[in-house]
């Protein structure tokens, strides 16, 4: 007798765009979908975008949601028992929300729901451009900065809160980050903190840019990575220092978190990574190298070779993960 065909589900949340994918058993994607992350509302608004993302994915595929062996959503946040707690880049989102439960109601399936990072890193790692490594940071840049970490083979998530990245302290009492706190990588990389640092220096000091000018043309409301992309193509001045101050961040911070678990590869995602490409991942390597304490072996520093879907990908592989340690 042939055993059916299982299909899973995968939803990448991130604070521009949900990112929506149905796949076969070994990872082949047979359908995808995005919608854009809403930017008001609440929790309830980003998980009600979440499903029409997954239905529109499923129906590429030619499968119904409620016949998937089941879902896997990477989410921002603190995630404990499907609940998902302060993922501060979307709306909102300050409390605890049931997302796993919610989101297996309205599908029909089971649902898993791990940290988006971690899920994508675990996808570069298995499928992707870690397979060379035994060890592997991800850090992926988009709305902020997230890491993901895979020590001797297993992903490696402390009691809750590893792969924080974004938090590490690349200036004493320096910019505020999102979380409130002073001198974060993220106050200077994350997308959101880039957008407001170019937003003062535009409106309040007359520094000129054609980002916003854009970023109307394209119908956005943010700065997203494909806006960034189309500043740098046109010799944007103030796109070019503000990209060149979060190099230097990006630098400082991975080198410091390498000087601790000394890793073999670095794979560099998110939407700003993956859009900037190989270029940029080469410029964080070499603004690494300075602070680096082995600087005669520093790490291999990749792409992320899975790119917009790697997230999706990733969190579908909880589905499979759930069912290997049942």
């Amino acid at each position: 007798m042939i055993a059916a065909v299982a299909f899973y589900g995968g939803i990448d949340l991130g604070g521009t765009k949900i990112q929506a994918a149905i796949l076969d058993g070994v990872g082949n994607v047979l359908g995808a979908a995005r919608r854009a992350t809403p930017t008001s509302g609440g929790p309830a608004d980003v998980a009600a975008e979440m499903e029409t993302a997954l239905r529109d994915a499923a129906k590429a595929a030619e499968v119904e949601p409620s016949a998937l062996a089941g879902v896997g959503v990477g989410s921002p946040g603190t995630i404990a028992d499907g609940n998902v707690t302060s993922a501060r880049n979307l709306p909102g989102w300050e409390g605890t929300f049931p997302l796993a439960q919610t989101l297996s109601d309205a599908f029909g399936c089971r649902v898993e729901v791990g940290n988006d990072v971690q899920v994508a890193t675990d996808a570069e790692f298995k499928l992707g451009a870690g397979r060379l490594y035994d060890s592997l940071l991800g850090v992926f840049w988009g709305t902020g900065v997230g890491g993901g970490l895979i020590l001797d083979g297993k992903p490696w998530l402390g009691r809750g809160g590893a792969g924080e990245i974004g938090h590490v302290v690349v200036e004493i009492d320096g910019a505020r980050c999102t979380c409130g706190r002073l001198g974060c990588m993220e106050a200077y990389s994350g997308r959101a903190s880039m957008e407001a640092y170019v937003r003062d220096l535009h409106e309040r000091k007359g520094r000129k840019t054609d980002m916003f000018k854009l970023m109307r043309e394209h119908e956005r409301t943010r700065l997203t990575s494909g806006i960034w992309a189309r500043a740098l193509e046109r010799g944007d001045k103030l796109a070019e220092h503000t990209l060149d101050r979060a190099v230097r961040a990006l630098g400082a911070g991975v080198a410091s978190v390498m000087n601790v678990i000394d890793v073999e590869g670095v794979v560099i995602g998110g939407g700003l990574g993956v859009r900037l490409g190989h270029p940029y991942a080469k410029r964080i390597a070499e603004a690494m190298q300075p602070h680096l304490f082995a600087d005669q072996r520093p790490p291999h520093v990749h792409v992320a070779a899975l790119g917009d879907l790697g997230g999706a990908i990733g969190a579908s592989l909880l589905l499979s993960s759930a069912e290997a340690a049942s």
